[in-house]
């Protein structure tokens, strides 16, 4: 199972992704990857590169196959070590753009989560510090981009506000 959890900063997508992976954790095998592991920093995050990565991750899960991916940390602004993740039978990848076309064409069970902008914004300062203000208001236009562009509220199987 492939479950996509998408949606604008702040709305509430790394709680979902929990409580669906407690839901289904006590009979099945649950994974969760936050795409924040797998940007590529502020400005080259929603890429195609990640749309690459997420094609191998998919792949390798509908094959049942056991995949590496390499978390992005935020502090050296740079890739750690290839770090092995077990086949699971279900997957939940969770983040802005994680309902992307590629996941979505895959199979996935999608959800989109909308909230306004500027609620999205005061959660992701309060949860993240308000140092990070004027790159998370960039942000906001770069992920309105996407969304337009991919089209994922418009196309995800359901859909939730917060």
């Amino acid at each position: 199972m492939l479950l996509a959890i998408d949606g604008p900063a702040g709305s509430g997508k790394t709680t979902l992704a929990a409580k669906l992976q407690s839901e289904y954790q006590p009979t099945l095998t649950v994974q969760v990857i936050h795409m924040d592991d797998l940007y590529n920093g502020w400005e080259h995050a929603l890429s195609e590169e990640l749309t690459l990565k997420l094609s191998e991750i998919v792949q390798a899960h509908k094959a049942g196959k056991d995949f590496y991916i390499k978390r992005f940390n935020w502090i050296t602004m740079e890739y750690g070590e290839a770090e092995l993740i077990q086949s699971t039978k279900v997957l939940i990848l969770e983040g802005v753009g994680a309902a992307q076309k590629i996941v979505r064409d895959a199979g996935a069970k999608t959800y989109w989560i909308e909230t306004p902008p500027e609620i999205g914004l005061q959660r992701v300062l309060d949860r993240d510090g308000y140092h990070l203000r004027d790159l998370m208001l960039i942000w906001q236009s770069y992920q309105d981009v996407h969304f337009k562009v991919d089209k994922t509220a418009e196309n995800c199987d359901v859909k939730l506000t917060s």
